[in-house]
């Protein structure tokens, strides 16, 4: 038998298929496998994408040297799907095998030397045993080694190493009758206190054996205990591979199924009846905040489940809150698995085991978790799908959405994708019957939308010393909090001030590494670049003319957090950002303490506009509804309309009326005046007539070019010759336009230029890439990189 391998080597030349002999002894090998097979004079990683009875290559085949794993990580399906994904998004084969798998199987390469003769072997450096290239240090011993390789006294050895690892526990079990126990302990000393305790809980809790070890230490049944215990021949000791649970913390208890609306029962029918019938229909679920989106998602999972397929729902990272997962796994429960970025390593890795070995049969993750080794798939969930966290900004770049598509039509299942706020993609489509659409035009609990209220900032008045919250907001504020009502607080902006201006030279402290200024951030008294990482202690002089006179001016939820302290006595305030929730289980812990009522207020980025349901909040703020307008980028408004009217519609969810605070310096932009009546429709009339203007999307499909160097002119030299390779290539009907250089025009000392393809039909297209992307591996080893980017989400 023959195998055809895709190796692990990104590069033009290794971007195809090597063929290979499966030893006999090597029995387990099937498409899908992770293998290590010789490449040239090194070992590699691959993975098995055929095989094949009869060798296409006609001389000697080298041989598979080791199976990595004894379950198969990649299913067909998915071994499939990377060939296609790799020619759609023009982007090596194995960057998309990769992006499959979790990190801890991800191989690790290692680079041994291998005396080969006596003498060699006898020298210090060597004392008989193969070292770690990687633990020459001195010049001495490089020196010595590299006169040793030409000779041939010595080798270079490439090891892959298998990352992949389950986490181990330590269980006990019985090997004796409960008679022979009682007999034990009469026969036990009287002063064998520890003794007693242990074979007094194996006779009362004979049938709960065998326990772990941490089980019976809660017992204070120590290990010396333990390990006589087996001498002794009491116990039997075993080491088992346990599961990580990422939510074995977590008070999930089962929830009743709810009773649906008839407008949430008309879409159920629709989604059930395409299951039921294996049909890859795609449907848009137009919801209102409230209107109990969710709630059908459950409904249509409990029915796959009933057909004995599986489910795959997707959750923005923003947006995957703990109330998300517990409400999931409250109906579903041990069938549920969770897979996002907040879980270690080691739980990605156990979650993804317990999928792929088929032990559960619902999967809820952010967006890598499109590529779940599911097998039996009856249906596919994209919850706010218009975020755009669902597409990829580095390589590679895929949209969620897209790959569900095609997961959809090979498993024959329908994808539901729902918003409040549909991108204008989907709703387009939608519009041409593409998609079905479905509508939820009513809150599940017939409440009313939370009203609201426009604050135009050029006539405000404002409280304190800043100008960040007016008057109006601050006394509706005290007013919300002294009904012991809660508040939600949305500032898009995180960090104290935005940037350090000097008033006597104009100096603005910049980041060194990227064209942007550094924030300030007080708790930690530094000013730190948001792009790079780069950090310094906060000046007290300016750094140019030494003047002490210098100011910190913008506003982030840092200084908005003060502000109310001072502005609001005994206030208590949570604030969630990325700041405040780097640790692991810190964004749980912040909302799990608003939720019992612990803080008046929850001020935050984007990451509270979405998911979150507390009954009690019945005031939402928006401090500055105009930082996503300023934003270069076509679809500003879109994002913007998308931001107010999913964070109003975290008020007034229960009983009680909500009401929603917009401030703003544009109260008559068409983004903000429909997102204060929550009119989704006359915002898609609108945005698609100026989308049809620009010739933007949906109107016009996009590529992006990015042609990237630390040598600026250099970058800017080959993306002229890029471009004028497109316009050679392409059609006159397409439109070529730049380069430019992005708005931020360098970030971590590296200049970017861009130019955007905009086209309805372009044959030539493909093409043309694919020659590209072969040109960019020729021009890598000049400090140059070229990245294709089909829809990007954003053109900076």
């Amino acid at each position: 038998m023959f195998a055809e391998v895709i190796v692990d080597v990104a590069a033009k030349q290794t971007d195809k298929t090597f063929e290979y002999k499966i030893p006999s002894e090597l029995k387990n090998v099937a498409v899908g496998s992770r293998v290590v097979v010789p490449f040239g004079r090194r070992k590699v990683q691959g993975f098995v994408v055929d095989i094949h009875a009869e060798a296409n290559y006609q001389g000697e085949l080298k041989e598979l040297s080791l199976v990595l794993d004894d379950q198969i990580p990649l299913i067909p399906e998915l071994v499939k799907l990377s060939e296609v994904l790799a020619r759609k998004l023009f982007t090596y084969r194995i960057s998309i095998l990769q992006a499959m798998l979790p990190s801890m199987l991800k191989a690790g390469y290692k680079k041994n030397i291998v005396p080969l003769t006596d003498s060699a072997r006898a020298l210090p450096i060597f004392n008989g045993k193969v070292i770690d290239a990687a633990t020459v240090r001195s010049n001495a011993d490089i020196l010595l080694i590299n006169k040793l390789l030409a000779t041939k006294a010595a080798k270079i050895d490439y090891v892959v190493k298998n990352k992949a690892s389950h986490k181990k526990d330590v269980i006990y079990s019985i090997s004796n009758s409960k008679k022979d126990y009682l007999e034990i302990l009469a026969n036990l000393r009287t002063n064998a206190f520890k003794q007693k305790i242990l074979l007094n809980d194996i006779i009362e809790n004979y049938e709960s054996y065998p326990k772990r070890q941490q089980e019976l230490a809660n017992l204070g049944i120590k290990s010396d205990v333990l390990r006589n215990a087996v001498n002794n021949n009491w116990l039997q000791k075993q080491e088992v591979d346990v599961y990580r649970d990422p939510t074995a913390a977590d008070m999930i208890h089962a929830s009743k199924v709810v009773q649906l609306n008839a407008e949430q029962q008309a879409a159920l029918d629709q989604i059930n009846q395409q299951i039921v019938r294996k049909n890859a229909k795609t449907f848009l679920l137009e919801g209102i905040t409230g209107s109990g989106k969710t709630e059908v998602y459950l409904h249509a999972i409990a029915e796959c489940l009933k057909n004995n397929k599986s489910a795959l729902m997707l959750v923005p990272e923003i947006a995957l809150t703990p109330q998300m997962v517990n409400q999931v796994k409250s109906r579903f429960g041990k069938d549920v698995a969770v897979l996002h970025s907040a879980l270690s390593e080691g739980e990605k890795y156990d979650e993804w085991c317990r999928i792929r070995n088929q032990e559960t049969h619902v999967v809820v993750g952010a967006r890598s978790a499109i590529f779940a080794p599911l097998t039996n798939i009856g249906l596919i969930i994209i919850d706010e799908e218009h975020e755009a966290s669902y597409k990829q900004d580095n390589t590679p770049r895929y949209h969620a959405r897209d790959v569900a598509i095609l997961r959809s039509e090979y498993n024959h299942c329908p994808l539901v994708l729902g918003s409040a706020t549909p991108s204008l993609y989907s709703r387009a489509r939608a519009q041409k019957g593409v998609y079905q659409l479905l509508r939820l035009n009513n809150r599940a609990n017939n409440k009313e939308l939370p009203k609201v209220q426009i604050i135009d900032l050029k006539k405000a008045m404002f409280a304190g010393t800043q100008f960040d919250i007016s008057v109006d907001m601050l006394n509706v504020i005290k007013k919300t909090i002294a009904k012991k009502e809660q508040v939600i607080l949305l500032l898009n902006r995180r960090g104290f001030s935005n940037f350090m201006l000097c008033r006597e030279c104009g100096y603005v402290l910049q980041c060194p590494n990227c064209d942007i200024s550094l924030n300030y951030h007080k708790d930690i008294n530094q000013m730190k670049c948001h792009y790079c990482g780069y950090e310094i202690n906060k000046p007290y002089v300016c750094p140019k003319c030494h003047s002490k006179h210098i100011i910190f001016l913008g506003s982030g939820t840092q200084k908005i957090q003060e502000e109310l302290i001072n502005m609001i006595p005994n206030v208590r305030i949570l604030r969630m950002d990325i700041d405040t929730t780097r640790k692991k289980g810190s964004y749980q812990k912040i909302l799990s303490a608003f939720g019992q009522g612990q803080a008046d207020i929850l001020l935050g980025t984007q990451m509270i506009a979405k998911g979150l349901d507390f009954p009690n909040v019945t005031l939402v703020c928006v401090v500055n509804a105009d930082i996503g307008l300023a934003v270069s980028n076509y679809n500003a408004s879109e994002k913007t309309f998308d931001l107010l009217t999913q964070v109003a519609g975290r008020a007034g969810r229960a009983d009680k009326e909500g009401l929603v605070l917009i401030q703003t310096y544009n109260p008559d932009h068409y983004a903000i005046k429909l997102a204060s009546v929550q009119d989704y429709e006359q915002f898609y009339q609108s945005e698609m007539r100026y989308r049809y203007i620009g010739n933007y999307p949906p109107f016009y499909f996009t590529t992006l070019v990015s042609i990237v160097s630390h040598n600026e002119p250099l970058a800017a030299k080959q993306a002229f010759l890029v471009k004028r390779l497109l316009t050679k290539k392409l059609s006159q009907a397409t439109i070529v336009l730049g380069p430019t250089p992005s708005a931020i025009g360098k970030i971590n000392n590296q200049y970017f230029y861009q130019i955007l393809v905009k086209y309805k039909k372009e044959p030539y297209l493909a093409e043309t890439l694919s020659y590209i992307q072969n040109y960019a591996q020729d021009i890598a080893k000049n400090d140059i990189n070229v990245y294709i980017d089909q829809e990007p989400e954003n053109i900076m």
